[in-house]
């Protein structure tokens, strides 16, 4: 039996259980159901035979840097300039800026597939994209008429420079400072730590948002303003910023992580000042939904490793694939992948109903998956990971066969663009809190109108009154909550997805199946959870008297 592919699962996703085709034709600008199989098919060839040939050479060469210059493995300059003459990186960027303006699903579908690819390569188009998503928003019309075509074109990446040694996830504690110069420049001095892709040389220049304070900026978020310095000056310098070193990681040893110094670096103020942590933090959907899939992305080169590993491994006259116990653990592998990707595109298409037809219940939408796809689906690629380990026995833990590369590159995306613990308050917090769970309710009602789930989504609406109420009386310790509670919200959400693809295509119906009678149990374990550490504590008794 021949198996979907990644791609396949894209198509139905995209065409029959989101149905990007009738939101482009209420949008008016129509995408067929022809036309995005052929958009993913290309996408699908260019990632196999593109990116993906030396994704493990690329793990064993690594980023390098001595004497000042970051290298990156040789082939990928090859794969650098492919991507740029393929007009990739201009997918969903905006016409008026040289982009396609295609929907931002069709983006998050290549996103999974290049990430499955080479994640290590493909972060840093993932990181331009943010940066246009950013600039098209909050530049002046002078500034993206100068960097937003070179950027769309992939002729430039961008990067983000966020956090420093002080600061970790409370960017309200950074001292990167910028000096005006006059004449609308600034020099930036400070350190920034963990940019991607902060500095190689696979391309001619690099743009550099950064957040840094003004001289008479006040203290805390809201002194922080944000900045763009390119690596090169439009006059050909070489601008004073510089990578001072690269990290040793556990895992995407390709991609150059780097600690960048700004030594009164030439840069232009973006946006209003004082406004840096808005701006930034306005592309954080796009951004977090992207960190999501690639989770998505890790499981699924996990699963493709392990399903070719286990149809030719023999043991004990038959094939380890037939063996009951490996056989569990593909389809879980499978299930909780198809799963997560069409999490993924649920939100992604909420994003676009948003952006092609000022829907503002989609942005409300969005904004609610938007930490359970973050978390969720990075959680989950790094357990289908390890699970294609075990599928591979002692091969899988010998770095040769892939599987361990798999692991090690998908372990940080649980931890990019906040952790999945800030992800599970921002989830209690912000999201839930912001309408007294109104939002979750209307979500859940929709998930309860598929029979097989009614029970899970009452156990989860009883979980979110718990979790709300827990939060007006005890915040910190519904916060310890939080991830017990997101988690029941990715594995209830999961289970709906599939049993929608189910209904679109019954071929999907046994992996539905396996799911909701295996796997969605795990979520009324969460809200067991909850539900005894939310209940109040009863009073003690008195002894009687004698």
């Amino acid at each position: 039996m021949t198996l979907p592919t990644a791609a396949d699962d894209l198509i139905l996703g995209l065409t029959r259980v989101v149905d990007l085709p009738a939101l482009t034709e209420a949008a008016g600008t129509p995408l067929g159901a022809a036309d995005i199989e052929a958009l993913l098919r290309e996408a699908e060839r260019f990632c196999t035979e593109v990116i993906a040939p030396g994704w493990q050479q690329a793990d064993r060469e690594g980023a390098a840097y001595a004497n000042g210059t970051v290298t990156v493995p040789a082939h990928y300059h090859g794969v650098m300039k492919a991507w740029i003459e393929g007009g990739w990186q201009s997918l969903a960027a905006p016409a008026e800026h040289g982009g396609q303006g295609l929907p931002h699903s069709i983006w998050t579908a290549v996103v999974e597939l290049a990430s499955a690819a080479d994640m290590a390569f493909f972060l840093g188009p993932i990181l331009t994209a943010g940066a246009i998503d950013c600039l098209t928003r909050f530049a002046s019309p002078d500034q993206a008429a100068r960097w937003l075509p070179k950027l769309v074109s992939g002729e430039w990446p961008g990067t983000m420079n966020l956090t420093e040694p002080q600061a970790g996830s409370d960017l309200a504690a950074i001292r990167t400072r910028a000096e005006p110069l006059g004449n609308g420049r600034y020099g930036l001095h400070g350190q920034k730590i963990y940019i991607t892709w902060g500095e190689h040389e696979t391309t001619e220049n690099i743009l550099h948002l950064v957040l840094a304070r003004l001289p008479d900026a006040p203290p805390g978020s809201r002194g922080i303003s944000l900045f763009a310095a390119p690596k090169v000056l439009p006059d050909g310098r070489r601008n004073m910023l510089r990578c001072g070193g690269i990290e040793r990681k556990l895992g995407i040893h390709a991609s150059p992580t780097c600690v960048m110094l700004f030594e009164g670096a030439e840069a232009e103020l973006v946006g209003e000042a004082g406004r840096g942590l808005n701006a930034m933090f306005a592309m954080m959907n796009a951004a977090r939904l992207a960190v999501g899939v690639q989770g998505v992305g890790q499981g699924a080169r996990a699963l493709q490793l392990a399903e070719a590993y286990a149809a030719q491994r023999t043991q004990s006259g038959r094939v380890i694939a037939q063996h009951p116990d490996v056989a569990r653990m593909l389809t879980e592998m499978r299930a909780v992948t198809l799963a997560g990707r069409l999490l993924a595109l649920e939100a992604a298409v909420a994003f676009d109903r948003h952006h092609l037809l000022g829907d503002a219940e989609a942005a409300t939408r969005l904004a609610l998956l938007i930490p359970i796809v973050k978390a969720w689906c990075t959680d989950r690629g790094v357990d289908v990971a390890s699970l294609g380990i075990q599928v591979h026995g002692g091969m899988g833990f010998v770095e040769d066969s892939g599987a361990a590369q798999v692991l090690r590159d998908a372990r940080i995306a649980p931890i990019y663009e906040g952790t999945n613990g800030i992800q599970a308050i921002d989830l209690l917090v912000r999201k839930l809190a912001k309408d007294d769970g109104a939002a979750m309710r209307a979500l859940l009602a929709e998930v309860a109108a598929e029979p097989r789930l009614a029970a899970a989504a009452t156990r989860l609406a009883e979980a979110t009154a718990a979790m709300l109420s827990l939060q007006a009386q005890d915040a910190e310790a519904a916060q310890s909550l939080a991830a017990a509670y997101l988690d029941a919200c990715g594995w209830t959400l999961g289970g709906w997805m599939l049993a929608r693809a189910a209904a679109a295509a019954p071929d999907r119906e046994p992996l539905a199946a396996y799911f909701l009678g295996r796997l969605l149990p795990r979520a009324a374990a969460r809200c067991m959870e909850i539900a005894a550490f939310a209940a109040p504590t009863p009073p003690a008794r008195t002894p009687a008297a004698a």
